[in-house]
């Protein structure tokens, strides 16, 4: 830190003294706003702190702040990783992460997939991870197959980025090749409504699915599935020299975290992290933010579930208790969630029918519309107290998009 422009370092002590007192005001962890004022005083911060450090960047639609977790857990063998481990994924978190570990010779950051050819420019990260594409909040991301040209524009311009790539979206890959150096990860797809045509001629995609790989061609032009380097098959991973490693100890559930444990094995390889000492490591990691953590209320086990898309919803069901366990839905719109609801029409809930299910959140009604043309039967109700209460003791899942889950995890005692 000595080495910053006196500038600098005023910008970042003033930035932490914002952060500081936003903690006591009880208005959030400070990330953003001590990011803001260190930003506001010198524009430049963020490329002088992620200067001389070996980073990474995490970005997808879903999972990449668990993603980034599992790395920074991963990469501790190497000494101190600075990373924006709660989800401040723009560059006001960047720069919060990257200066309340001013030794740290490593940086895990998630990113937002808008930001990621900003970020890239200004920080020249070492690896660049991309997971998954599909539509979220639509009024503030745009379309997705417009922020897959700009990552690839952008890592055209970042020849000296390492990209770790998810060859199973078709998005993704056309996004990351143009990097290069590309590690190709088969981490699978699980949703493929968004990626149906060529991103790169317009044509339909064909696929194949047997159940020891999965395949995808474009029908009209060159563009396909590249081989992957690193893949996953149910609980084992194989590695870029043909080792396989079980999984069966990752503490995070569902398919999608042995998702993210793959791509995070892929880039701690990068910085000469084995697989057999990253596992270990991985399992270590058993809630983020908030995510399938269990708390305990009035009797009952909650878990909390965070769906923000179609995408998320889809894992989440992934991981539901057994029929006929209860349920309780909720879903805002406000401005992190997307105004926009009609992504509710796109999920397919039936997978909820013979269950008690109950919906609550500021766009209960648009919800309790959708579960019924689905055959769905539920209850609304108010808020999440009264669906609480209204399970007898034992297990509730609870599955809320953003700002829902946000207020739910608050009320039954913030968890990381």
């Amino acid at each position: 830190m000595s080495d910053l422009p006196l500038r600098s370092q005023l910008a970042v002590a003033l930035g932490r003294t914002a952060a500081k007192m936003s903690r006591m005001a009880g208005r959030g962890d400070g990330s953003v706003i001590g990011g803001r004022v260190g930003l506001r005083l010198d524009p430049e911060l963020l490329t002088r702190l992620a200067k001389d450090r070996k980073l990474v960047l995490v970005s997808a639609t879903n999972g990449k702040t668990t993603t980034t977790r599992l790395i920074t857990s991963a990469m501790t063998p190497l000494g101190e990783v600075a990373t924006n481990a709660f989800g401040a994924n723009m560059p006001t978190g960047h720069v919060s992460a990257l200066a309340s570990a001013p030794t740290a010779r490593y940086g895990v950051l998630e990113c937002d997939e808008k930001y990621v050819p900003m970020v890239l420019k200004e920080t020249g990260a070492n690896v660049v991870a991309l997971m998954n594409l599909s539509r979220d909040q639509m009024d503030r991301a745009a379309e997705i197959w417009l922020l897959a040209g700009k990552w690839r524009r952008a890592l055209e311009a970042s020849p000296t980025s390492h990209v770790i790539a998810n060859c199973d979206d078709p998005l993704v890959t056309w996004g990351a090749s143009s990097a290069k150096s590309v590690t190709w990860v088969a981490a699978g797809q699980h949703w493929r409504e968004d990626s149906w045509c060529c991103p790169e001629c317009g044509g339909p995609l064909d696929r194949q699915d047997t159940d020891e790989d999965s395949d995808w061609a474009c029908r009209q032009c060159h563009f396909r599935r590249p081989r992957p380097d690193w893949a996953l098959h149910g609980d084992t991973i194989t590695a870029p020299d043909g080792r396989a490693y079980p999984l069966t100890g990752l503490s995070l559930p569902g398919r999608a975290n042995r998702s993210n444990a793959l791509i995070a094995l892929a880039v701690v390889a990068q910085f000469g992290v084995p697989p057999e000492q990253a596992l270990p490591l991985l399992s270590q990691v058993t809630s983020v933010a908030g995510r399938y953590t269990t708390v305990e209320h009035q009797g009952r086990s909650i878990r909390l579930l965070l769906s923000k898309n179609p995408a998320g919803w889809l894992e989440a069901f992934d991981v539901l208790r057994p029929a006929p366990g209860p349920v309780a839905l909720s879903v805002n719109a406000q401005g992190p969630d997307g105004r926009d609801t009609s992504w509710l029409w796109d999920v397919d809930y039936r997978i909820l029918q013979g269950r008690p299910v109950w919906v609550t959140g500021e766009r209960r009604v648009d919800l309790a519309a959708r579960l019924e043309a689905a055959d769905v039967s539920f209850t609304v109700v108010d808020d999440i107290d009264q669906a609480v209460m209204a399970v007898p003791p034992g297990h509730l899942d609870v599955i809320a998009n953003y700002t829902a889950f946000q207020n739910i995890r608050t009320r039954y005692g913030r968890v990381v």
